[in-house]
């Protein structure tokens, strides 16, 4: 399977000024083939390929208007066109219903916060002995590396982020060397906004509320921001300031999901998890903390983790009763509000606490064998069953407790 690992680049002046034409030349590319391409749809004309474009830009080098296209690397400018293509591609889809619905491709803007280039192995990019990054007509730029790629990149990607931060993005290709060792337990994982993951076992995983911690920082940046006036240096300087103090917040969610989903795909055999809906809960009251939590892309990570790993992962619908249904009889209790952390089942009398009972039934749903020991908070006494009632010397009824299972 194909990766990417990103690495921190430190680029000096001129090469920041080389990087900034790079991404100017790749923007003025994409915007001048999306025009072609509106332009020839509105005119009744057939679809200019990728083949037309690519003459018609190595025609505009010849030009005294875009003569500046020559100044960087042909491979970043031909990248950009196949930038615009996936982006037809995807909408063309979406269209077809074999993805989520997106829009059509739409012009770039140099007020971007987030800007990119990319370079293929024809490029002739490398690292070189001093663990630098040689980019075609931009230099030797000093990357931080933080771990060691598995295997020979193909492509390289520079970012700048909004935070005006630059990074080296890898698309590696991973083998099957990566497979763990088997293990026996497996785990069903209930996502909630107290408490980030109930594990089936019991674990409680409290959520670290990065933006709730970071509010009266970011809140601080934000009014400084707002007092500055438009189109001043002093508002460029404060909206990075707001941009990198955002970026701090991402950062350390991205490496609490990042710690946590390592920890359970090691750990177990198979994991199964419940299919949110984020989106509609993110349009409730609770908007806020549940963008906070980053579910989406906690689950993700599970995902491509088990398959690099050889994990199994398993997706339940949203719509399975996990609250509604005891984990040690299987009796449907019916919806609870949400007050409501324990219940006593009804019909083995069962006391349950709500989130680990719902971790238990989101694994047996995905047909995971976990025991339901770890639902139960305290096991309840209830009557004998009449086939198995009898008495005791004294003569006082037999009371039968639910066994642990």
């Amino acid at each position: 399977m194909q990766l990417r690992y990103s690495f921190r680049v430190y680029p000096n002046g001129p090469q920041c000024s080389a990087l900034a034409r790079a991404f100017g030349c790749a923007r003025v590319v994409y915007n001048d083939a999306l025009r072609a391409r509106a332009t020839a749809r509105a005119a009744g004309l057939p679809f200019v390929t990728s083949a037309e474009l690519s003459k018609q830009v190595t025609a505009a080098k010849q030009t005294e208007e875009r003569a500046w296209l020559a100044e960087v690397s042909a491979v970043v400018l031909q990248q950009s066109l196949r930038d615009l293509d996936t982006a037809y591609r995807n909408f063309f889809d979406s269209l077809k219903g074999k993805r989520p619905r997106m829009g059509a491709p739409r012009f770039k803007s140099r007020k971007d916060n987030r800007h990119t280039v990319r370079f293929t192995a024809n490029s002739r990019w490398k690292i070189t002995a001093g663990g630098d990054l040689s980019l075609p007509k931009i230099g030797d730029v000093r990357v931080k590396w933080s771990r060691t790629l598995p295997s020979v990149p193909s492509t390289v990607t520079v970012v700048k982020d909004a935070a005006g931060r630059y990074f080296a993005s890898f698309i590696v290709e991973t083998g099957p060397d990566e497979t763990l060792p088997e293990v026996t337990p497996v785990v069903g994982i209930d996502l909630g906004l107290t408490h980030f993951a109930i594990l089936s076992d019991g674990t409680k995983i409290d959520s670290p509320c990065f933006l709730r911690r970071a509010e009266k920082k970011l809140k601080r940046a934000q009014r400084d921001l707002s007092r500055k006036a438009k189109g001043s240096a002093n508002r460029v300087k404060a909206r990075v300031k707001v941009a990198r103090a955002h970026a701090r917040t991402a950062d350390a969610r991205r490496e609490f999901h990042h710690q946590l989903s390592t920890k359970i795909i090691r750990e177990n055999q198979a994991v199964a998890v419940e299919d949110l809906s984020v989106k509609g809960l993110a349009r409730t009251r609770l908007a806020k903390s549940v963008h906070d939590a980053g579910w989406s892309a906690f689950v993700g990570m599970l995902e491509y983790k088990a398959a690099r790993y050889g994990r199994t992962f398993h997706r339940i619908g949203r719509f399975e009763p996990t609250s509604q249904v005891c984990s040690a009889c299987g009796v449907k209790d019916g919806p609870k509000p949400l007050n409501v952390r324990e219940w006593k089942c009804t019909a083995c009398g069962t006391v349950l606490d709500r989130d680990i009972n719902a971790a238990v039934n989101v694994a047996k749903a995905a047909g995971l064998a976990v025991s339901a020991c770890g639902a139960r908070v305290r096991p309840g006494l209830v009557p004998a069953q009449r086939g198995e009632t009898g008495t005791h010397r004294d003569g006082q009824p037999t009371v039968v407790g639910i066994p642990s299972l």
